[in-house]
């Protein structure tokens, strides 16, 4: 590690401590040539698959474009942060256990609905027919009935 002072090559590490969450290393490194102390601080590098979107093009995965997504179907819905994060992280961890290094833009599409859908229903309708591409009324009250009767949701379209 460089000193950030001097631009040494030549450093120690001081002391060594976890963050409160354990998920951050905290290093205190001294230089060798100048005597100057610095912070380092450690995080694992976790990589999201890539998106292939409908026409066959590749992004990177952007949790501030999902976060987005599920903000705008929330508008002006009385569902918390905390909520929304929840979902969030629950989107981010099944992508990370899939192991894949793809996955198509329509998995993750359901993967919003189906989170939606339990967080608030009204948000689900909104994203649903955008995401859908809905072209009439009926697609909408085909909707509609199957969120308002629960057991539409057992039995299956």
């Amino acid at each position: 590690m460089k000193c950030p002072f001097c631009g040494s090559p030549e450093t120690t590490v001081a002391d060594t401590r976890l963050s409160d969450e354990g998920d951050i290393v905290r290093r205190r490194r001294r230089c060798l040539a100048c005597e100057k102390r610095f912070p380092t601080f450690e995080r694992a590098e976790i990589r999201l698959p890539q998106v292939v979107k409908k026409n066959g093009s590749r992004t990177d995965f952007d949790s501030g474009k999902l976060a987005a997504s599920f903000w705008l179907a929330l508008r002006k819905r009385p569902v918390t942060l905390e909520a929304v994060d929840a979902a969030l992280a629950r989107i981010e961890g099944t992508l990370l256990l899939l192991g894949e290094r793809e996955v198509r833009s329509e998995n993750i599409g359901e993967m919003v609905m189906r989170e939606l859908k339990k967080i608030d229903k009204v948000a689900y309708v909104r994203f649903a027919s955008v995401y859908r591409n809905f072209e009439d009324l009926d697609d909408f009250s085909d909707l509609v009935r199957e969120v308002s009767d629960p057991l539409q949701e057992r039995r299956g379209p």
